[in-house]
């Protein structure tokens, strides 16, 4: 007889439906208010106008991608954010709205072929979009679980086309301190980076995330692009990407250059290794009043623990 074995993070479909992608009365009150807003501030109309890439959401579902718990409320995940570009509360809906996201250009660098620049809107219709349903662990010890939209990594890095010697991906956000206030703040080593092995890059998990709930991705997320990788910390997930380079040396990043004393490269989830400041051990669920036990890896350990043999001196997890 054949058993099948479900992955660790596997639930059946049934249980794992996504929410429906409709405006309810709050963001058509929000989108009422954009347009006029928009009216008198031409950076914020630019970032609402219509988006022309709506046609492709929502995306075909992979299967593989299944969860244990249940799926974050639409609402509850666009309403609690970090994005310090526009603030350092989570309400930053608002502000955020102030990014233009058309155009958008992503100049891709470094190791490759021939580096190039391409547009967003050229860039999502080239290579597959795929709807997958993963868990989302913040390093502040909170969690969701959302249906993005985007394109997998590993087929980005083909489409790039790296140089055998290119060891690591930078990821880098826009700079407009002019819209994003918090680029004010000197104390910051702005622009936002980020950075992954190409090990890492090419595993079966990152995605170049473009929508969520069956929709384009609104500007709190990080519009029009971002990087999910979800057996690590949220701050690995860079938000509203602009420049892609492939290098040799890996890359110091956003955290570790502002405080490797509490955040390193790797950023795996894992409940052993507290953060200097709180514990790690649980996850507060958003949404609710519910904590539950943090997994190591997020879940996701069967998928990407064997990227990390060899490692064991590294600082892995912080």
């Amino acid at each position: 007889m054949l058993i099948k074995r479900r992955a660790g993070w596997e639930m059946p479909e049934c249980q794992a439906t996504p929410e429906s992608a409709f405006l309810n009365r709050r963001q058509l009150m929000a989108a009422g208010a954009g347009l006029i807003a928009g009216a008198t501030l031409p950076g914020i109309a630019s970032a609402q106008s219509a988006d022309p890439t709506l046609d492709l959401y929502p995306a075909k579902r992979n299967g593989a991608y299944k969860l244990d718990v249940a799926l974050s409320a639409e609402d509850d995940a666009a309403n609690y954010n970090n994005f310090y570009e526009f603030g350092m509360s989570k309400d930053i809906v608002d502000a955020s709205k102030r990014l233009a996201t058309r155009p958008w250009n992503i100049q891709v660098e470094g190791m490759v072929e021939k580096p190039f620049e391409i547009g967003f809107d050229d860039l999502v219709r080239k290579l597959p979009l795929e709807e997958r349903l993963y868990r989302f662990r913040c390093v502040e010890a909170w969690a969701m679980a959302v249906p993005w939209t985007g394109i997998p990594l590993s087929a980005f890095v083909a489409f790039a086309k790296p140089l055998s010697g290119a060891k690591y991906i930078r990821f880098e956000t826009f700079m407009n301190p002019r819209v994003a206030p918090g680029q004010n703040q000197r104390w910051y080593p702005w622009p936002y980076t980020e950075g992954l092995t190409i090990a890492e890059a090419t595993s079966e998990l990152p995605l170049l995330v473009t929508g969520i709930y069956g929709k384009p991705l609104p500007t709190q997320h990080g519009a029009p692009v971002r990087l999910i990788t979800p057996w690590k910390y949220g701050f690995k997930s860079v938000k509203s990407i602009r420049k892609i380079s492939f290098v040799a040396e890996r890359p110091k990043t956003f955290w570790e250059g502002l405080q490797s004393s509490e955040y390193g490269f790797w950023a795996n989830v894992n409940p052993a290794v507290p953060h200097p400041r709180w514990s790690q051990a649980t996850e507060q669920v958003l949404g609710s009043r519910d904590r539950r036990p943090t997994l190591i890896y997020n879940g996701y350990g069967e998928q990407v623990a064997g990227l990390y043999k060899g490692l064991e001196g590294e600082k892995l997890f912080m």
